[in-house]
């Protein structure tokens, strides 16, 4: 009997089901706005340079830039009461005396004046809270074998509830992105305890709908963030009221059950044995509770402990050839994925349109892309979907170089059909990294796997800084390193109606050249029997 089958006995997806996967779900809802909170809390406003103090109460008169729009960063040296007519004065200089920022936008930028020189410390900002994700998965991903999924998942709330609110206090720049760095390891260690949970909880044929409806949660908080920002334009307020409720998130989290696989493999099989008749007590079967034992626990788990003792590393990602191709290609497609997804969602205010209105457009094009990827991925295959993703994305974000900044409907159509192709990779890569890897490797994998695509968001900043240089610049790589990926997927294998590979022999048969041979045997097998040597007697029949 498995984990699978010993679940079944008290109740596989009974109450208990249905109210964990509504505990893990909730708080889902809340990391897009942490993700994409700089959108709203670092909009650049329409601003000049300060007149200087000795300035006259005649209208301050500008220098224009080649575009005919007035100058952001310079202006006149000379006072505006001068003499010199406007065309002849010439010598400029940059804002000596801070800016004046047009409209009532409350953001870090209008607070720390990060305009001009200063504008890739917003940029800056974002790659650090992309940092944090990034080292929070790498150290919680192994604290989570060590000391549970349940405490990470706890402190992993508590830490984005405590760090988001010292964001929102914080008196220098440096200080907010210490926090919001904190606020990346947090997330992480949401995210990592809140899939490994909802799976190990889930009977098999649920997981791929309680794994979607995680997926869900993350899209619906995408239309959440924008109404708040509307409501609370203040970007200290905005900031504490996104990161407030996970105070909220760490308090019933508390009640929250801990894998029982991971209680038996840790030598805790009482207490798997206590929480398994607690489920079954929820889910209505409590006599069917009292009948287990904990021999019988260990003995349904005796697989999960023999596998746990053989140790498997990283190296072993690349021990084979097949293997080697797989993690270089899915690294490539993971990593141009997160890198193309965060330019799109994070360029909102470059279109030129209502950023709550668009970022609503954003979030509601998740819903078909991730219908049409399910069923591209039933009846086209892995491979295929996820490569016309990253190719069809990777197309639309050149062709944003191409349109000009003033046909504002076309650039949006391409922004929301890219970022609608990145969040349909996202949803093939997750499943197909899964079905790719054998069992034995496979939380090594695709932890490896997650890792590229934290690094490609936290690259995604540093890139548009490139912009300076000269506008076409980030749209040209973006595009560029997606359409690289896209062209790595053809080289996977397809996994379509292919059974898991369990070892890592078992990825290696998939490939056509381990197949040779057993045709060359079958071969063999149907040849008819060899003919006698010259002059040999027939036997009698």
């Amino acid at each position: 009997m498995t984990f699978s089958e010993l679940l079944d006995r008290v109740g596989s997806m009974g109450r208990f089901q249905c109210l964990h996967m509504l505990l893990l779900g909730l708080p889902i809802l809340g990391l897009a706005n942490h993700q994409l909170l700089q959108i709203f809390t670092a909009t650049t406003p329409a601003h000049h340079c300060h007149p200087p103090p000795n300035a006259s109460a005649e209208p301050w008169v500008l220098p224009t830039g080649p575009d005919g729009k007035p100058e952001r960063c310079l202006r006149f040296a000379d006072p505006p009461n001068t003499s010199l007519p406007n065309d002849t004065r010439g010598a400029t200089e940059p804002c000596l005396d801070g800016w004046v920022y047009i409209g009532t936008s409350d953001t870090i930028v209008t607070e720390w004046d990060l305009v001009c020189k200063s504008n890739k410390v917003k940029e800056l900002a974002q790659s650090v809270f992309m940092a944090g994700i990034l080292i929070g998965g790498i150290v919680l991903g192994g604290l989570s074998d060590r000391f549970g999924r349940k405490p990470i998942l706890t402190w992993g709330y508590l830490l984005l509830a405590a760090s988001g609110s010292g964001a929102a206090f914080s008196p220098f720049m440096p200080t907010y992105m210490a926090f919001r760095f904190l606020s990346g390891c947090g997330i992480s260690g949401i995210i990592l305890s809140t899939i490994i949970l909802n799976i190990e909880w889930m009977p098999t044929r649920m997981r791929a709908i309680s794994s979607t409806f995680l997926g869900y949660c993350y899209t619906i908080g995408q239309f959440i963030l924008p109404g708040l920002a509307y409501a609370v334009p203040q970007w200290r307020r905005l900031q504490l009221t996104v990161s407030v409720p996970y105070f909220v998130c760490f308090l019933w989290s508390w009640w929250m059950t801990e894998s029982v696989r991971w209680l038996v493999l840790s030598g805790k099989s009482l207490k798997a044995l206590q929480i398994l008749q607690r489920v079954a007590v929820i889910n209505g079967k409590k006599e069917e509770g009292k009948k287990l034992t904990v021999e019988e626990l260990k003995f349904n788990l005796q697989k999960e402990l023999s596998l746990a003792k053989v140790k498997y590393s990283m190296a072993d990602l690349f021990r084979t050839p097949v293997l080697r191709r797989v993690t270089f290609c899915l690294s490539l497609a993971w990593f141009s994925t997160g890198f193309a997804y965060y330019s799109l969602a994070m360029g909102v205010e470059e279109l030129g349109v209502n950023i709550y209105i668009l970022q609503v457009i954003f979030g509601g094009v998740d819903i078909p892309a991730k219908f049409i990827t399910i069923l591209s991925m039933s009846y086209l295959g892995r491979r295929t979907t996820e490569a016309a993703a990253l190719l069809l994305g990777g197309g639309a974000i050149l062709a944003l170089t191409f349109v000009p900044s003033d046909l504002q409907i076309l650039r949006t159509v391409l922004a929301v059909f890219g970022k609608g192709c990145m969040s349909s990779s996202f949803s093939c890569l997750f499943l197909y990294t899964s079905e790719l890897y054998p069992t034995v490797i496979r939380q090594t994998g695709m932890g490896i796997s997650t890792v590229w695509t934290r690094v490609g968001s936290m690259v995604t900043p540093l890139v548009k800084i490139l912009g300076d240089v000269h506008p076409f610049i980030p749209n040209i790589i973006y595009g560029t390193i997606t359409l690289l990926g896209g062209s790595a997927a053809f080289f996977l294998p397809e996994t379509l109606n292919r059974p898991l590979p369990e070892t890592i022999e078992d990825i290696e048969d998939w490939s056509p050249r381990a197949k040779e041979p057993e045709q060359e045997t079958e071969e063999k097998a149907t040849q008819g029997i060899p003919l006698q040597p010259c002059g040999a007697e027939v036997a009698p029949s």
